[in-house]
Formats: structure tokens, sequence, C-alpha cells
């Protein structure tokens, strides 16, 4: 295409750029011109996909870069998203530079004032290894420009000191930064993993960019302090801004009052080389006008709030004019789409859409159009797909039909080959034909007609459901804990205290009457949180008292009956032997391959346990757990395409009808290329279908049926139903899971849920169904922001706004039909720009889907409707939901609409509006703090443990509410249970009287701690403390070790204590030792009821060394000699045990 272009850097105007051609023509032109080429898009979805397309198709020799919009509206109350900011400071900090390349620029970008053109290089800290410099004045300069002093760094703009290292995630950086100093000389400077905290690569120099557009440093401060008092009237500390800044705090949209920070402010015009080249829209005048009146129209809304005065238009953003101006200073290139007139300077690129290629899967033959295409075009075509596997698929469809296609990686690849057909992944959404060239690019787009969107992976630490209940992440001080020993109490920090001469540190907690606890952190493992009702609710036992006896005695007594219970249905379920299901390898991975992401860790992990479930002799019945969007679907459709393949059918439970037509959609369409006859089976089809439906059923004819829990009723009529999949399986209630739970114990059930209720979170962690946990979000997922407040007009109006102004759509959830039309009304009103249809459960059906459709397909963009959505349809464009009445809703009902958004890499908000706190009920307050607190991705699991406090957990199997849960504890209750079912397995009487296993008491008389100097935030502290102590081998207590040298420095020698200690533990349970003490003369061993220590080695020591060692009774080894020296007493310890074990036992490596 050069050679066409060659000739357009002169003109003043290139028409017909239709398609791909606009990016193409970008990356010809940035490979002819001296300087940089800004290539200007008409809004920031458009720049998106002109930087994938231009990054695809100029390989590695232009270098294209994207200055993003802020993604908030005007005078916003939000700031952007930290990712965001790093993205726009990387540029700013790299434009002037630049020789050559692609800058892609959203239109209304250019309306936004920057900071002077020296600012970021002044406030850039440059870092080599080997560097010396005051560590101190490092940190105090980090919090100047900026950086959030954190505990553990996980965004960009964080910062974290411990010890002699530096954690920092610099703003313009892929990955965030560890310096680790030797007194204030820069010995290393790595990368780090923010999910595992883990070290990579090593770095040679650095550069730090300021965290923000605006500086919060004292001179900073002060010129704006100044500047504000003199534009604004009245006293400015009644100011919410005023007040933010003084104190050094980044008011949300602070960027927006960013003149007042300088004496000028610049343009991304001043940053730009003089040798820059635009290539603009040529509607660009329309687009600035547009949005310099959305700038007027905001300034009239926000400009009466006394506590946040703003800036009128002209100060805080450049005028279209001022913009115009400073653009004709550049040689400027419009483009467009349309055909442009003719005339001298105008060139219209030789381009056409591709013809309608489509592949019509429902037709006899398919591609014929696609067929006709290939004869009739003589020169060459290359297919893009959006992933490896689709582009698998179009390779197989044009060798299938005996055409020679090649796949290539790349867009120059293809062209400096002489293949004719070729397929590449690639981003491009609409293809385009150059007839002068002889080539066709047609996106897969064209052929398929939906664009999926490419997921990458992420990895992330295993999550164990039973940890995530057990582990002491979120304990704040107050909060409840089971001590298994004492009962219930309180815990109100971790506290150093001084025992025998040795320092060590205790969990302290308090129980009923004021009595104190002091746990040695190394007996963490005794400590579980409280889960089983609220916290206010949760008893307080008395030390001393047999009040926590009595209270164990009752929940054991009712342990041993539902364990009875459990083995029961356990039994009959493992008595009957479920069918083994077979498949060809083959046609699996052909089915595999129609997926059109790539699958995250968590769902290759959940489908692999799924089809070994499959393929084992006993009946199925897993629980799939993950939060909305992650992926449970792919799931079910791989696990029902081996249960056909088995010549079984499937049914598929669904809670609602709509969900019930998206799931047939999604089933028909990946089952459309293989003989399965997949039908739907709920009010949308008349008698006659329904019936029709059901004599398949019977016949056999039909594999797949998806209904509503109508399709219960039907149980008897399937000829051969081998497997069940449950959706959403919180929406069902008690009778109809009795029904479903009547076919448990022949067939394979499947549940997926992304709040498992109570009962089945019982279920599950009690051992009986498998659980599998879906917790990790697929690629450039945020997580939703959350708002609990009252109903304020301009919250909602902005809320609104702010997603129609990008481009998106917003779901308005109000639950009542009766007055459904008034706040219809009342949100015309509110938002006048937006497109408001309703959608509610009274409306007849096909209404009701057509509004659903026309949603989806985005024909409009504010849907106001009822709880219909909470499983509806996926909408990736729906980025805000406003809940009306949030407080009517149950904690699965919150979190499950509210993931019905952020299911694109856009920021998600979610508004629950609530009356005032007073008119609420407190379980309702309460579940809005717990969907309020856990914004996390991958926080159904953890929302459903609390939901397990707020209503109390269901009974396993009946539909009573348990009080010995709330007694004893939801971990203490299914430990106990565990070893109950486990003991009946057996076929003995489980002992749930005797203690738990309390492990191994060890006084070694030296100091054993992390002390705080070592990690000093004491949450950090206690989850290590934690993770420690629950550790089940010594090879995890070695990669803890070097976990904690990596990410805390060399370990002091309280903290190497500590570490051998836990190993001396381990080492001490697996031989059956209850206690150890070892002082400066000797000390003693005692084992318990169940030691399995080696007789004859216990024998020979006492013989042969009756000078250090004798029995004293019949479970105390005594031990007389000198271990004043520290590491001779630990060597002597471990060495022993390594005697008294069968298998000798290595000592922990020492790691310094």
């Amino acid at each position: 295409m050069d050679r066409v272009l060659a000739s357009s850097v002169t003109e003043r105007a290139l028409g017909r750029m239709i398609g791909a051609s606009a990016a193409l023509a970008a990356v010809e032109i940035a490979r002819l011109v001296d300087g940089p080429l800004i290539l200007l898009a008409t809004d920031p979805r458009h720049a998106d996909q002109l930087e994938a397309e231009a990054r695809w198709l100029a390989g590695n020799d232009v270098e294209v870069i994207h200055f993003v919009e802020w993604e908030t509206l005007p005078y916003d109350s939000f700031s952007p998203h930290q990712d965001i900011v790093s993205q726009r400071l990387r540029v700013l900090a790299s434009i002037n530079g630049m020789q050559r390349g692609i800058l892609i620029v959203s239109s209304p970008a250019l309306l936004q004032r920057l900071p002077p053109t020296g600012y970021v290089a002044a406030r850039t800290l440059s870092l080599a290894a080997g560097q010396t410099l005051d560590r101190q004045a490092f940190i105090d300069s980090l919090a100047e420009c900026g950086y959030l002093r954190v505990p553990q760094v996980d965004e960009h703009g964080e910062f974290a000191v411990r010890g002699s290292l530096l954690d920092v995630f610099p703003m313009g950086s892929e990955q965030p930064l560890r310096i680790d100093f030797f007194d204030d000389e820069v010995e290393s400077l790595r990368t780090f993993d923010p999910e595992t905290q883990l070290s990579g690569e090593t770095l040679q120099d650095i550069r730090i960019l300021p965290a923000r557009e605006v500086p919060l440093d004292q001179d900073g401060i002060r010129r704006f302090r100044h500047a504000y008092r003199e534009r604004f009237e009245g006293r400015p500390s009644g100011s919410r801004v005023y007040r933010d800044v003084s104190d050094g705090i980044a008011h949300g949209g602070i960027e927006y009052y960013l003149p007042l920070f300088f004496e000028e402010t610049a343009s991304l015009f001043d940053y730009l080389p003089g040798a820059a080249t635009i290539l603009a829209p040529a509607d660009l005048d329309t687009i600035l006008d547009q949005a310099w009146s959305e700038v007027g129209e905001r300034f009239e809304l926000c400009r009466h709030d006394p506590e946040r005065p703003v800036l009128s238009p002209e100060e805080s953003f450049f005028t279209p004019d001022e913009v115009d101006a400073a653009r004709r200073e550049l040689v400027t290139i419009p483009w467009s789409s349309q055909t442009a007139g003719e005339g001298k300077g105008v060139l219209n690129l030789p381009t056409r859409m591709p013809p309608a290629v489509r592949v019509e899967a429902r037709y006899e033959d398919a591609a014929a159009a696609l067929m006709q295409f290939l004869d009739e075009f003589d020169g060459r075509v290359l297919f893009t797909a959006d992933s490896a596997g689709r582009r698998e698929s179009i390779f197989e469809l044009l060798v299938g039909r005996g055409i020679a296609a090649r796949r290539f990686d790349d867009w120059q690849g293809y062209l400096d080959s002489e293949q004719r057909i070729g397929v590449a992944v690639s981003p491009l959404e609409d293809g385009v034909v150059l007839p002068e060239h002889g080539v066709a690019l047609i996106s897969e787009h064209q052929l398929f007609g939906e664009k999926p969107r490419q997921r990458n992976r992420r990895r992330r630490a295993e999550r164990d459901p039973e940890s995530i209940i057990r582990q002491l992440n979120d304990l704040e001080p107050g909060s409840p804990v089971v001590h298994s020993e004492y009962g219930i109490g309180r815990y109100l920090g971790l506290i150093t205290l001084e025992a025998g001469g040795v320092e060590a540190e205790f969990l302290h907690l308090e129980y009923a009457d004021g009595d104190k606890l002091y746990v040695p952190v190394h007996a963490l493992d005794l400590i579980s949180r409280y889960t089983g009702a609220s916290p206010e609710n949760a008893p307080l036992h008395r030390l001393g008292s047999d009040q926590w006896a009595r209270a164990k005695k009752r929940a054991i007594a009712r342990i041993r009956d539902v364990a009875a219970e459990l083995l029961d249905v356990y039994a009959r379920r493992a008595a009957r032997p479920g069918h083994r299901f077979r498949w060809p390898e083959e046609d699996y991975r052909a089915f595999e391959n129609g997926f059109p992401f790539e699958l995250t860790d968590d769902q290759d992990r959940t489908i692999g346990e799924v089809l070994e479930d499959l393929a084992s002799d006993k009946p199925m019945d897993r629980v799939v757990c993950g939060d909305v969007g992650f992926g449970k679907t792919e799931v079910a459709l791989r696990a029902s395409f081996v249960a056909v393949q088995g010549g079984k059918q499937v049914a598929i439970l669904v809670p609602t009808t709509l969900l019930a037509q998206q799931h047939g959609q999604t089933f028909g369409d990946r089952f459309a290329d293989w003989p399965v006859r997949v039908e739907v089976l709920s009010r949308f089809c008349s008698a006659r279908q329904a019936k029709d439906i059901v004599a398949g059923m019977r016949s056999g004819g039909v594999d797949i049926v998806i209904g509503t829990h109508r399709l219960l009723q039907h149980t008897k009529d399937f000829h051969d139903v081998g497997l069940v999949i449950v959706d959403e399986e919180h929406r069902f209630g008690v009778r109809h899971k009795e029904a479903i739970k009547s076919l448990r114990a022949e067939v394979d059930v499947l549940t997926l849920t992304a709040t498992p209720i109570p009962r089945t979170l019982n279920m599950s962690l009690g051992g009986l169904r498998e659980m599998s946990l879906i917790t990790t979000p697929p690629a450039e997922r945020l997580s939703v922001k959350t708002f609990v407040s009252e109903w304020n007009d301009v919250v909602i109006r902005e809320a609104c706004l702010r997603e129609i102004k990008r481009g998106g759509q917003v779901y308005f959830i109000h639950n009542r039909v009766e007055d459904i039309g008034s706040v219809e009304e009342k949100l015309r009103t509110l938002v006048p720009e937006a497109d408001i249809r309703i959608g509610h459960g009274q409306m007849p059906e096909r209404d009701l889907e057509q509004v659903m459709l026309d949603f989806y397909h985005r024909r409009f963009n504010v849907l106001l409707c009822t709880t219909i959505v909470e499983s509806g349809i996926d909408v990736p464009t729906a980025n805000t939901i406003i809940i009306n009445r949030a407080d009517r809703f149950g904690l699965a009902q919150l979190h499950q609409l509210r993931g019905r958004v952020g299911r694109s890499h856009h920021r998600a908000y979610a508004y629950l509006v609530a009356p005032p706190r007073a008119a609420m009920t407190a379980d309702a307050a309460k579940r809005l703090e717990a969907i309020d607190s856990l914004e996390d991705l991958g926080s159904g699991f953890t929302l459903a443990t609390h939901d397990l406090e707020i209503r109390g957990a269901g009974e396993l199997l009946g539909d009573t509410q348990s009080g010995q849960i709330q007694e004893i504890g939801f971990s203490l209750y299914t430990e106990l249970l565990g070893r109950a079912v486990d003991a009946l397995k057996r076929g003995e009487t489980a002992d749930l009287d005797k203690p738990l296993n309390a492990g191994v008491e060890i006084n070694l008389h030296v100091p054993a701690l992390l002390p705080e100097d070592y990690v000093p935030d004491v949450h950090l502290r206690l989850i290590l403390y934690k993770r420690i102590a629950s550790a089940g081998s010594r090879d995890e207590l070695r990669e803890l070790q070097v976990e904690l040298i990596d990410r805390f420095g060399l370990l002091p020698r309280a903290a190497k204590n500590y570490m051998r200690l836990a190993a001396i533990k381990r080492d001490a349970m697996r031989c059956g030792v209850e206690k150890i003490d070892a002082a400066d003369s000797g000390g003693y061993l005692v084992f318990g009821d169940a030691a399995t220590a080696d007789p004859v080695a216990l024998v020979n020591l006492v013989q042969n060394d009756g000078n250090i060692y004798r029995l004293s009774g019949a479970h105390r080894l005594q031990f007389r000699l000198d271990l004043g020296d520290e590491e001779r007493r630990f060597a002597h310890v471990e060495n022993l045990l390594a005697t008294l074990t069968d298998n000798s036992v290595q000592t922990i490596e020492q790691a310094s």
C-alpha cells in the first residue's frame, strides 16, 4: 500500500479508509514521514481498536503508543484508575524524544489540560544497581512524588518498606520493583509478581515517574492553596477539596483542578516534537464541539456545590478553537471512511468492503458464499482470527474444502510469502479488500458474526475452599475467634511478651468477664475465625468453666446423627456404581477448539476434575463455584459433550426463562456442527412444542434439554439421562432441590453457582460433595467499584452519564413492578440523554425477550428492570448497575446482580441505593457492609462464608437452621464432622470428645518470632504466622522461608529460630511427641498415647547413653547434657527426633 500512499503524505485529505485500511494507512504513512504520526480516533473505543490493529499491522518496526482517556466525566468526583494514569505518564515521559512511530489519541482528549512539559522529567527518580543514595531521603521523595505507603504493594503508585527491602510499583512500568539496599547502597533491583510477591528478573536501572499528573509536594500544595483562595470566594476551609489537598490527600477528581497547581498548563501538542504529522477524522471539529458542549453541561450540573466548587470550562479545558489553532501549526491530513469529494489534494484509497462471506452453519452448504468469493477473487486472501483455537477452526474449514491454506504469525510474514490463502491470529474487527494490490483481509467477525474477546492467562495462587474460611486474613480487633480448647473469645491483636527471659509473640484473646488468654504464635493452628453467627451475636465463653465443654458436647451429639445421615446418602450413592464415560479424544479436542477464549488456570483445573469424575465409576456430585463471568458455562458445555458422546442424555436446570434462552443459544451454537439435538423447555414453548420435546426425551432423540424447574416434572420422561447440571443453584428452593437430590443417587450431578448457599457450602466442606473453585478473573477484568448511598439525584445522573458517555450501558434495578413506571418518569427527567426501556417478569414473554435482546445488541442504553437480570444474559458493554432499595436483597442476590457488570476491561461501578441506616434492619445493614467490603474479583466464595455469619448456617440435609454451628463456630463444626464421617467410613465410632490435634508444645528457651521491624504490618504478620503453623511439610516450610527472605530480606535470628521450631514441630507430630522442653542443662520429651516413635531406637538410647538419657514413667524421656549454645540445642533436638523416627528426617536447610 505504500506505493499508493507515497503521494498521500503530501495530499491534504484521504477518503474511503474502510475497515482495517485506516490502521493500515496509518502504519504506511508512519513509515514514510519524518517524525511521529498522531492518529486521532473518534472516541475511546475507536482508539482501543485502532491501537490493537496498528500494533499487529506494524509488527516490530513501527512503535505504537496510546495516550488513553481518563474514563471519567468532566468535573467528576472520581480520579482515573491508577493503571490509566500510569499509561498516560509513560507516554508524556517518552513522547518528546519519539523520532518515529504512531501515537493514538481519542480526539476529545485534546481538550484536556496537561502539566507543563518539564513536569514529568523534573519529578522522575532514576535508580541504578550499585548507586549510593540516602535511603530515607529516597523514601521521602517517593511520598512527595505522590506514591502511597502501604503494607504490601499491589497496584501502580504504591510502595512498601520492610527492613533493607523497598517495594515500589513505578508509574509507567509493567511490573513492580524490589529494591534491596545495603546501608545506603542499592545492592540489587528486581521485578516481582504482585500476585505471589515473589521476585523475578534482575534489572540494572529504572526510572520512577511521578504518581499523578498533579504535584502534591509542599510547593504544589502551597501553590494550590494560594490559587484556590484567589479563585474562589468564601471560606476555603469549608471546601472538601481544599481541606484534602492541604492535608496532602489526592481528592477524587483532583485532575480537574490541575490549573491551580501550575503557573501555566500545556496541551498535548506542546509535548509533540515539531516534525509530527496528524491524521485526523474529517469531522474533528464536530467531535470537539460535541465534547465541549458536554463539558459545559457538566459544569452547569456541578457548579452549585459549595463544598466542591469547580473551575469554569475555559479554565479546566482548552476550547475547540485553541485546539484548532495549535493543530494548524502541524501538518494535518483529514481522513474519512466515506468517499471524499473530488478535488486537488484529495485521494480516495482504492479499497472496498469484503462481500458477504458469512458461514451459515444452519444451511446445507454452510460456506457457499465464501467459496464463491475465493473462486471469483483473483488475488491473495488472509483470514484473521481472534485466538489460536479460532484460527484452527478457519484453517480446518478451508483445508476441509480442498483449499491450500497456511498459518502465519504476522502480517509482514504473509506479505513476504507467495502463499495465496493464509490464516493468522489478529485483532482486526473489519476486513478490507485492496483490489489494486490483489489482497483481501477477511476477519473472523465477517466469517462467523460474533466477535469474542481474547482472555489471557493470569496466574494466581491456589485457593483451597477450607483455607479461605480458616485463614485469618480479615481479622480485626474485636473479631470473634475459636480456640479449640478454650472456646470463643475476641481477638485483640498481637502482643510481644517476655516469658522466662525469652521474647515471644502471642495472640491476645479476651474472654467473658475480661479474662485474657495469650496464645503463642506457633500454636496458631488451634485458632480459627468464628463463622456461624454475626460477630455481635457470637457467644463469649468463660475461661475455667465447663461452658465450652457443654457446648461442644451438645454439638458432638448432633454431629453424630448428621454424620450417620450423611453416610446413608453417601453409601447409597457409593453402592450404585455410576456410569464410566468414555469419549474419542480427537472429537473432544475439536469441540474444545470452539471455545473462543484461552482457559484460565482455574477453569483448566476444574474441567480436568469434572472429566476425571465422569470417567470414574462413582456418581459425580461436584459444585463448581466461580464468580459471575469467570467461565462456569464452558465447564458445563464440555461435561455435556462428554455425556452425549457416551450415549447419555443431559438435563440442564436453570432458574429463569431468560437464562434458559441464553443457554439454549450458547449450547445450540457450540453443538451446531455436531449431530446433537439441543432443546429448551420453558414458558416460551407452545404446548405443541413442549409435547414434541418431551416425546424426543422419551425416545432418546433429544440429547440435551435446558429448562427451568418445570423440567423437574419430566424427570421420569428421560430415555436415559446420565448428567444433570444445575446452574445458579442458590436460586432454587428446598423443594426443587429435594427433587434434584432424588436423581443424585443414580446420575452424575454438576452444580454451578457463584455464591454457594450455606447448606451447599456445608456439604462440600463436610467432604460429601466435591468442590472446584474458579477464582481467576479473565485478563484485564477490573473489580467492580461499589458505593452504598441514599437516593441522590446528582449521583444517579452522574452514574448514568459516565457510562453512556463512554459508550456503555446501565442496569437500573427496581424490584417492584407496581411503581416501576413512576421510576421511569423520574429517570427520564434526571437523564434526558438516556434511552430507557423497561423489563420485568409480568410482561408478555415475547416482549421481555425482545427487550433483553435489544439491550444486548446496544439498541438502547438504560435497562430499568426487576431482578429478572440476576441470572440473565451477559452484556459486556453494561458496566454500571444501580440497585434501588438494595437493603431488600439477600447477599447472594446482591453479589449476582453486581456480577452482571464488569465483564470487560473497563472499570465497572455498582451503586447500592438504600434508605438511611436507621431505617434499615441490622441484617440488611450488615449485608450491605459485607458486599461493600468485598470488591475483589473472585469474592463470591468469601461472600458465601459471610452469609454463614449473617444467616447462620443451614443444616446439611434438612431445612432447619442449626444452632450447633452458632455455638461452636463453623470451622470446628466441619472439623468434627469430618472426623466423624471418616471414622464411620472406617467402621469405627468417632471419639469426638478427645481434644483436637492440639499440636506440639515446644519450648527451647530461645527468642522465636517474626520481629516487628522485619514484618511491620500486624495483619501480614498474623497471616504469615498462620501459614507457617499450617504448613503441611518440610518442603512447604522451606518454600515459605525462601519467600520470606525474598519479600522481607535476610531472616533475623528470632525469625530463623521460629522457622526451625516449626520444622521440629512437624517432625515431633510425626512420631507422636506432645511436648518438648530443652534449656541450658538438658530437657525432656513427652510422648502422646498414639506415639509412633521407634521403640528399638528408644531402648538403644537409654541403654547405650544412660548417663544422658533416662525414661521417667511411660511417656517421658529426659536428657541431661550441656546445651548452653543455641545452635547445639537445636541440633540435639533435631537429631533426637530423627533417631526416634523410622525415616530419618533431614534438618531444615539454613537459609541466610
